[in-house]
């Protein structure tokens, strides 16, 4: 008999309190064994028939339930995975204080499996130096404290703290789940990823671009949010859902992606430049849709160099340490290729992959090798884009700076 992964789900007093019934659903019917332990004051916004029903489990919110089984203490035991979503400003006070005062904190100071926080507040209080002081405290402890989304939160206001979407949240729990009992390593990391494909205009309707579709980016923003890191992804043109707890920073052109890494990475721990960025943009920009030649010729097109990124950020490291990966999509000798890109741009991992118009571009699995500036060489085989991501992260957490 296979023994379903145990997952407690936390649900403190927010209005986001609703939207957790997307995350319990996603959980259940992914075959895990979820018990939901809402605050009392959780339960003013989503009833404990509505968490049993959905979850299968008993609910309780006081320790003085069940009394029998010691459920402030065995529920945390026995679990393989603490989510608490939303997790309120009182909530993250209560845990990085170590307050138990119902079912949900207890559960929380008896847990030793991994412990994933998705917090939902106001602006102002997410901002507030006490919230950030409180999760500064639990992701030293190893918590994974996922930042939250910008958007409309209560009444007419708009900002920051709003919960991240169910489905990004569920990605992140699965991810930790499949690590097992492996430490957030690149907890108190900022790490920055480019994902997708640049677009450098010809006219108002016309542009040369790739068949990036971002994936691999956005699978290693993910792997990173989901290890503890802070992550800015700087994304081109992929049309992918901004992912959880990741600062997310849209570009359209190799210029825009530039400048927008050269600001990332000034206090960046590592930097994975995944994105097909054009080695080429139009040296003039027609500002009215280019026109048929009436003799039936093709226009001509005259291009200049875009900015090498990649070479221009290994040779110019924002911070002494810093890791820099870069990406080569190949069409033939591909290996050959990669280590002659990787001596020229200078950087201190390069991952190698095949492309072409049926490989890789669109698709959810990568085959590649991973240079590296010491000569190693590790073979990803073909499979989800997640295995390349989490790989690349295996080698780049050995070779980060020591922070004291």
């Amino acid at each position: 008999m296979v023994t379903k992964p145990k997952v407690v789900l936390g649900v403190s007093g927010g209005i986001a309190a609703y939207k957790a019934c997307e995350l319990l659903r996603r959980l259940t019917e992914s075959g895990h064994d979820v018990r939901v332990v809402p605050t009392d004051s959780a339960l003013h916004f989503v009833g404990a028939a509505t968490w049993s029903a959905l979850s299968g489990n008993p609910v309780s919110t006081e320790v003085w339930e069940s009394v029998h089984e010691v459920p402030h203490v065995r529920i945390g035991q026995a679990a393989d995975l603490v989510v608490v979503a939303p997790a309120t400003a009182d909530m993250l006070a209560k845990a990085a204080h170590g307050l138990a005062d119902d079912l949900l904190t207890n559960t929380l100071l008896t847990a030793r499996c991994p412990v994933v926080f998705a917090p939902a507040m106001h602006t102002e209080m997410w901002e507030h130096p006490a919230t950030q002081e409180n999760v500064a405290t639990l992701r030293r402890r190893g918590a994974v404290v996922i930042e939250p989304a910008v958007g409309r939160l209560t009444g007419v206001d708009t900002g920051k703290g709003r919960l991240p979407d169910p489905a990004e949240i569920f990605e992140i729990c699965r991810r930790i789940l499949t690590r097992g009992t492996a430490a957030p390593d690149l907890t108190g990391r900022h790490v920055v990823v480019s994902a997708g494909g640049t677009r450098e205009p010809l006219d108002p309707v016309r542009y040369l671009g790739n068949r990036s579709s971002g994936k691999q980016g956005y699978a290693l923003a993910r792997a990173a949010a989901a290890r503890g890191a802070r992550v800015t992804l700087v994304e081109a043109n992929t049309g992918i859902p901004d992912p959880a707890g990741v600062d997310v920073v849209h570009v359209g052109t190799a210029v825009q992606l530039r400048e927008a890494v050269l600001k990332a990475v000034s206090d960046a721990d590592a930097v994975v430049m995944a994105a097909a960025v054009a080695d080429f943009r139009p040296a003039v920009y027609a500002t009215g849709k280019i026109k048929k030649k009436d003799d039936g010729g093709a226009p001509t097109v005259e291009l200049v160099r875009n900015p090498d990124i990649l070479a221009e950020i290994s040779a110019d490291r924002a911070l002494p340490g810093q890791v820099v990966v870069g990406f080569a999509a190949e069409t033939d000798d591909v290996l050959a290729h990669g280590r002659e890109k990787l001596r020229r741009k200078g950087c201190d991992l390069l991952v190698v992959n095949e492309v072409g118009e049926r490989k890789t571009f669109g698709s959810e699995e990568n085959e590649a090798v991973v240079l590296a500036s010491d000569g190693a060489e590790t073979p990803v085989p073909y499979g989800p884009k997640e295995a390349l991501a989490e790989t690349v992260w295996d080698l780049v957490v050995p070779r980060l700076r020591a922070t004291t």
